[in-house]
């Protein structure tokens, strides 16, 4: 148990650190104006947090920085409720009150409110592609051996797709497949199309059209990417700025885990609804070992939609973070349950 001395003086590192990414000393310590006690007192403290495991002393001065214990005890029993500016707020305002009616830029907005007023990088995890299902499909055809397929989902989301048509397919087919798709396959999650296609509608075509393998391709390509996982990605430069990440294989680790999409969202799918904070070693991925990773979840009524996230050192603004995670989060649950009410 920390003494309420020593609790003092791991705030006034910590949140010195924060804000310069420097150590800081007893002497440092002893100058600001709500710390009653002299340098050799700090000292005395500050060795015991050290032994404790609170701060680390660095090879490049006397000063100490945070180690990830102490981060996580900052976080957990230290922080204060960060109250955003009103230019901050004004941002989120005005980006939702322009109307938009679309979740997708919504959601490619917010991540771009994220980087912008905090230069980390923001992380998006999509309406939720386990939970999605899928609307309505038309196909619509562009030349005689191109068409686009327009996929409308429960969410609102509305994704198009270009596929190349094979000759074999006529008129008749094409609107046999359509009808079989749409009778079949509304209200089917997502995630779950491919396994459909497999037993189901595979019968149906196989029936309904002249060509099997000429339709089934031609389904395939409507229906799936190569790219489900729905990320979006504001600010990914914005971890050069950190004085933390000047090493080019650092770097480079962390730009080619942000292309794996598909583990990034692995990453990001929430076990709880809330806020979540994972500091350094805390992180699954081998990449993320010298960053802080904050998530909130955002929903519609009681179905969780995806989540948020910010990525950056473990020398991170937690507070003002979590409260700014807190309000957005909240602003794209009530923007998404007025879109989804008008679907």
């Amino acid at each position: 148990m920390l003494s309420k001395r020593q609790l003092q003086v791991l705030q006034v590192i910590i949140d010195e650190f924060i804000t310069t990414a420097q150590p800081i000393g007893s002497r440092a310590i002893s100058k600001k104006d709500d710390v009653s006690f002299s340098s050799a007192t700090i000292r005395n403290e500050m060795a015991d947090l050290e032994e404790m495991g609170f701060i680390e002393k660095t090879h490049s001065s006397s000063g100490r920085v945070p180690s990830e214990k102490g981060y996580r005890f900052y976080v957990d029993h230290l922080l204060s409720p960060f109250s955003l500016s009103n230019s901050e707020l004004d941002v989120i305002t005005h980006t939702f009150d322009e109307g938009m009616l679309e979740f997708e830029r919504v959601v490619q907005k917010s991540a771009g409110i994220l980087s912008d007023l905090t230069n980390y990088t923001s992380i998006i995890l999509g309406p939720e592609v386990f939970e999605t299902k899928l609307k309505q499909l038309q196909i619509i055809s562009l030349t005689a051996n191109s068409a686009v397929a327009i996929l409308v989902t429960n969410t609102g989301h509305v994704e198009h797709r270009s596929f190349n048509v094979p000759n074999e397919i006529n008129a008749v087919d094409l609107e046999k497949l359509v009808n079989i798709l749409n009778d079949k396959l509304t209200g089917v999650p997502i995630i779950k199309l491919q396994d459909r296609l497999q037993t189901e509608i595979a019968a149906l075509v196989k029936k309904y059209t002249k060509d099997f393998e000429a339709a089934y391709h031609y389904i395939n390509g409507a229906l799936f990417d190569e790219n489900p996982v729905k990320l979006y990605v504001g600010g990914k430069t914005n971890i050069l700025m950190q004085p933390e990440f000047k090493d080019i294989e650092k770097i480079r680790s962390l730009y080619s885990m942000m292309e794996q999409e598909e583990l990034v969202a692995n990453l990001l799918r929430p076990e709880t609804d809330g806020i979540k904070v994972s500091i350094g070693q805390e992180n699954k991925l081998d990449a993320m070992q010298g960053c802080s990773l904050i998530t909130a979840t955002y929903s519609i009524g009681d179905r969780q939609m995806g989540t948020l996230a910010l990525l950056g050192p473990t020398r991170m603004e937690y507070s003002r973070v979590i409260s700014l995670l807190n309000v957005l989060s909240k602003r794209l649950t009530t923007t998404f349950h007025s879109l989804y009410e008008k679907e």
